[in-house]
Parts: C-alpha cells; structure tokens; sequence
C-alpha cells in the first residue's frame, strides 16, 4: 500500500492505495479510546493484504490522558447517548463521503474497529448491511441498548469477526459472546474466537483474522 492524499470530509482521516491487486478489499480501521488515527495502520498492514486503507480520527478528544474518543462513557455496554450518536452521524456521513469519494474496490467495504472502533463499526455496518462486505470487531460489541433500528432479517450470510479476551478488564467477554449470539440468530456468517488475552490483539488474533479476511476475498 501506498500512503496518498484524503479528500475533503466529515472526519480526518488516512488513507492508503492499493500498490498492485485489482481485485482489492476496502478497509475502514476505527481504533480504540485514547488513541488516533494511526494506531491501527501497523495492524492493518500486518494482514499482508494489498488494499484500499482508510482510517479516521474520532471527533472527541480523550481528556486522560491524550488521544481521541468515539463517545464518552454511559453503562457498561451501553454509551452515552448523545456523544454516540453524534459520532455515529459522522461515521455514517464519513462512509458516504468514502464511497463517492475513493475507489473502492470490487471485493468491498470491511468495516475493522477495536474497542470503541468495534462498536462504531458494529453500529455503522449493521445499520447499513448493503454496503458492508464485513465486519471486524476486535474486544467490542454491539450497543443493543442504544435502540438503533437495526433490521436483523438483513443480516443473513454478513461475514462477521469478533475475538474478545478472556481477561478483558474494559469491555466483559459477556457482551462480546452476547453480540456474537445476536448476529447468530439473525443468520450472519460469525466467526467469533476468545483469547486467553485482556483487552488488546494478539499475534494470535492476526493470524485468525488474517485466515479470515483471505475467506472474504474469496
């Protein structure tokens, strides 16, 4: 992949060209808390596949401790509300924005997020099933409780990978095997892995992911 220069839009962000494929797959990387838009870069780039990368900064500062955020903190499994879906209207806006925007390939749009980037990418690709080749939820889940008006009888055959630690201290495991429970039962092709691991990616999760995305391309 090669770094290039990002269009004008709703949220700043990175992106990246495919080198060589023509067949390529689209991915759009929301990292965690805390963090920015490069954080996931290193991982993306890991998967070893030659694609369209795009990744966005969240809007929110993260006030401890520096970095940005997708929305402020409510109940466990369920964020404050206006923060969400202020940011969620971005997400939204911004994936349009991408698609008129960029090239994006024949393989499609994989939606990739860890922590509250799976979340965002849960909410977004799940609202919008027919644009989403995808969805990589890396130690998030589904914000059931947000009311969105998610229509579950879309969801058939949507290739979906969770993994989530066993030892996660921030998002419990519960919520990441309740999600992958609800896309179960809506008909979505789940692929969901526990780790012995806290809230983080391990080279574990690459490789599985890895063996996951070649699925997708197929």
């Amino acid at each position: 992949m090669r770094r290039g220069e990002s269009i004008t839009s709703s949220l700043r962000h990175l992106v990246y060209f495919p080198e060589k494929s023509k067949d390529y797959l689209t991915v759009v990387a929301l990292h965690g808390r805390g963090t920015d838009q490069y954080d996931l870069i290193p991982l993306v780039e890991s998967l070893g596949y030659d694609m369209l990368l795009i990744a966005p900064r969240a809007p929110r500062l993260f006030q401890v401790g520096g970095g940005y955020a997708w929305y402020d903190l409510g109940e466990v499994g369920e964020p404050d509300p206006a923060s969400f879906r202020e940011s969620l209207r971005l997400v939204q806006q911004f994936l349009k924005e991408v698609r008129e925007g960029y090239p994006i390939g024949p393989a499609g749009l994989v939606l990739l997020g860890f922590s509250q980037g799976a979340v965002m990418s849960y909410a977004a690709g799940l609202l919008d099933p027919t644009h989403t080749r995808g969805i990589v939820a890396l130690s998030g889940y589904i914000p059931s409780r947000s009311n969105l008006p998610i229509n579950w009888s879309k969801l058939k055959a949507l290739p979906v990978f969770i993994s989530h630690g066993s030892y996660d201290e921030l998002i419990p495991l519960e919520l990441g095997k309740e999600s992958a429970e609800l896309l179960q039962k809506a008909g979505a092709n789940v692929t969901f892995r526990e780790y012995a691991m806290a809230h983080q990616v391990t080279e574990e999760t690459l490789r599985d992911l890895t063996s996951w995305m070649r699925g997708v391309l197929r």
